[in-house]
């Protein structure tokens, strides 16, 4: 395994009103390649936690995992208006980490992903998933001498992680399900084209943006995203895929495993996992105009979750699916907050 050197980054004035800013940490970041077991595949994981912060708690620790399309990092750790989310949740006193998905930003890419699309299935898929995510908690829980910490996914890594927590509930202190999918009865947004699944998709910058605005009316759409926030969650994620960046035009390459899962399981009115066997504090939470996973999704999970203690659905007003990088990103961070505070007596 390869640690990076530990830099101490400042907070800007967003993350506390001014008169607070005094009290605000100093934020620690390492990262780290985790290998995965299988041949030449590594993992990247980067941590973030106050400098001062010399104990840990499973209440305390935060694990994240991205969705079907792009990678952690450039959403749960971007530097928007001075603040990421992860920073948000790190300066209330948490050990936070974020993992890529082999195949997705700075993990290492399969080697199908050198191949033509169509010459290989569909890779990475959620058994897949689960495995690297199974990987990264075992090595935090054992870095970190804890025996659970909390979960949280983001579109597709709802399923992973609720998929994970179903399989493995001893390691898991709370879940959280932002974007949370389940059976489809509208067609997906993710689309890999006609014919056979290929192994991976390849998305331009302008297909993700009318992916991202898909379900908004029109007189929303421009004081959605505040200025400058789609391009910079842009370049930052299509820079992590260099070979599909020297493409014309330049593209993001991501595999296809999950749109395969999704026309065996969701998209065939098919559960991946078992809502039943989930036994922790789960929150849903969800926004309005979301179109990738809409609101009927989380409503109809939420009901199954017949053995979580605690369990609650949050929707939010005027937010996409995207809505970690809108306007509105703060009314997440929020609701997600408190929800984590309760078990950590905050």
């Amino acid at each position: 395994m390869r640690i990076s050197s530990v830099l101490l980054v400042a907070l800007s004035a967003m993350i506390a009103p001014p008169a607070a800013i005094a009290q605000t940490p100093k934020i620690v970041m390492e990262e780290m390649m985790v290998p995965s077991g299988d041949a030449g595949i590594e993992i990247f994981v980067r941590n973030k936690r106050p400098a001062d912060m010399v104990s840990f708690r499973p209440e305390r620790t935060l694990l994240y995992v991205h969705g079907a399309t792009y990678p952690s990092s450039t959403a749960f750790d971007l530097q928007l208006g001075g603040m990421s989310w992860m920073d948000y949740i790190a300066a209330r006193g948490y050990d936070v980490y974020l993992l890529d998905l082999r195949g997705y930003g700075r993990s290492t890419r399969p080697k199908e992903m050198s191949d033509k699309p169509h010459a290989n299935a569909p890779i990475v898929r959620g058994d897949t998933a689960v495995k690297d995510i199974s990987t990264v908690v075992d090595f935090i829980l054992k870095r970190r001498n804890i025996a659970r910490l909390d979960l949280l996914g983001w579109s597709w890594g709802t399923t992973l992680m609720a998929t994970y927590t179903s399989q493995n509930a001893a390691k898991v202190e709370r879940l959280v399900l932002y974007a949370p999918a389940w059976i489809r009865t509208t067609p997906s947004l993710v689309q890999a084209g006609p014919g056979p699944i290929p192994a991976y998709r390849m998305v331009r910058k302008d297909q993700a943006l009318g992916r991202w605005l898909t379900g908004v009316a029109e007189n929303k759409k421009a004081s959605l995203i505040p200025p400058g926030w789609f391009d910079a969650w842009a370049d930052a994620t299509w820079a992590t895929d260099p070979e599909g960046g020297n493409m014309d035009p330049p593209v993001l390459r991501a595999p296809n495993g999950v749109v395969q899962d999704g026309v065996e399981f969701f998209g065939a009115g098919k559960a991946y996992y078992d809502p039943a066997k989930i036994t922790v504090p789960t929150l849903l939470i969800n926004a309005e105009w979301d179109q990738d996973t809409p609101s009927y999704m989380a409503q109809t999970l939420f009901p199954l979750l017949v053995n979580s203690p605690g369990k609650r659905y949050v929707q939010l007003a005027e937010g996409t699916h995207t809505i970690i990088m809108e306007k509105n990103r703060l009314e997440l961070f929020k609701a997600v907050q408190a929800f984590l505070d309760e078990a950590a007596g905050l």
